[in-house]
């Protein structure tokens, strides 16, 4: 089978998490692999003599379009089975069966849509509402579309009305992940030092608004004050600062409220950590917190799990689908429940090392050889 994948899409977060276990996967298979590719990222896939990579520099403003232009010509003249299209948008003429990987939640969220509105963000509300019917019209588009959780493809078809979308959760390989031995950046170690002593809470995202940062920084003061006083220090893996993470989210208000909450000495802000790298700072944590209001797998959920980390999530489908009884969960936008659950597993060995059992039984569960499978079974059937 040859296998055409477009991965223009994946340059940061979850997308370019799936591309980087997913290529090696298949090209271990033995199948022909064609990948459409942004040049920066060819040389993180070197090596493999069965895939022949396509560079293209396009402008995301224009990537929708040059896509429906370009790739099918692209596609005829490799000769591809199949295409795996890997960024939430389809083409809409494919010249070969195409399965759609759908994992981006945030055209179906209201709450999205809402928090945009309340930040006078309008202009991208209308980029997402604009981008989210291109989306729902390439679920039509494809052949079948493939969602990362079970909760998440309910959401699709609830969303589209469309029966053709499955669920394949994504993969985890542990020895991968934690093979990078090289040391963190002298900057970053030297922060984690001064952080030492004190009760590490650890989120894992570049600053934007669907992780809902500020629910996690208002829970801040209150850990705190029902900890005595006792060091707590919240490290992430972002900066609040202008420009510093991708996409158009303005961090004002979140570093705004870190000065106003008296929380400053308590957020270390390590800026982005080499993705080989991660497991450096969960092995020096004390439990991992994610606060988001959306999400479609959440992919340092499994990474913590891993690495025996207490996991405390909101009470998303999603996050209650990939923990199951491994985490603690609280409702969303609750800074005052997110503290409980922190001050009960610092108060707790037992919970502790509890959460921390089940969350490495839990992590098994999820392989990248399991989800290639899953992902070629189905294949199969086109």
């Amino acid at each position: 089978m040859h296998v055409f994948i477009n991965s223009l899409a994946a340059s940061a977060g979850g997308g370019l998490t799936y591309i980087r276990n997913v290529i090696p996967e298949l090209a271990a298979r033995g199948l022909q692999l064609t990948v459409a590719i942004t040049p920066d990222l060819h040389n993180e896939f070197r090596g493999y003599d069965n895939v022949e990579f396509v560079e293209l520099r396009i402008p995301v403003a224009r990537r929708f379009w040059h896509e429906q232009v370009s790739l099918p010509g692209v596609i005829r003249r490799c000769r591809a089975d199949l295409l795996l299209s890997a960024g939430n948008f389809a083409l809409r003429k494919s010249p070969v069966p195409q399965i759609l990987l759908s994992r981006n939640s945030l055209y179906t969220s209201p709450d999205f849509y809402r928090d945009l509105v309340k930040r006078h963000e309008y202009r991208t509300w209308l980029d997402t509402r604009l981008r989210g019917l291109l989306a729902r019209k390439s679920i039509v588009w494809a052949d079948i579309t493939v969602a990362p959780s079970e909760a998440f493809a309910a959401e699709l078809r609830k969303w589209t009305g469309g029966t053709r979308i499955l669920a394949i959760h994504h993969g985890f390989d542990p020895e991968a992940f934690t093979r990078d031995v090289s040391p963190l950046d002298a900057e970053v170690q030297q922060k984690l030092q001064a952080a030492e002593g004190s009760v590490k809470l650890l989120f894992v995202s570049h600053y934007n608004y669907y992780r809902n940062f500020e629910t996690l920084i208002q829970a801040l003061p209150l850990i705190r004050g029902r900890l005595n006083r006792r060091k707590v220090r919240l490290l992430l893996t972002c900066k609040l600062a202008a420009g510093a993470n991708p996409g158009p989210y303005r961090v004002d208000a979140a570093a705004q409220l870190v000065r106003d909450l008296g929380v400053s000495e308590m957020v270390m802000e390590l800026g982005t950590i080499p993705y080989s790298q991660l497991h450096h700072l969960y092995r020096l944590a004390d439990m991992y917190v994610t606060p988001a209001y959306t999400e479609t797998f959440a992919h340092p959920l499994v990474e913590a799990m891993s690495n025996g980390l207490p996991v405390i999530a909101s009470d998303l489908p999603v996050h209650q689908e990939i923990c199951g009884d491994a985490a603690l969960y609280f409702p969303r936008f609750s800074a005052e429940e997110l503290a409980t659950r922190v001050v009960e597993v610092v108060s707790s060995r037992d919970v502790a090392a509890q959460l921390a059992q089940r969350g490495r039984t839990r992590s098994a569960v999820f392989s990248w050889k399991k989800h290639v499978d899953e992902l070629l079974a189905m294949a199969q059937n086109y």
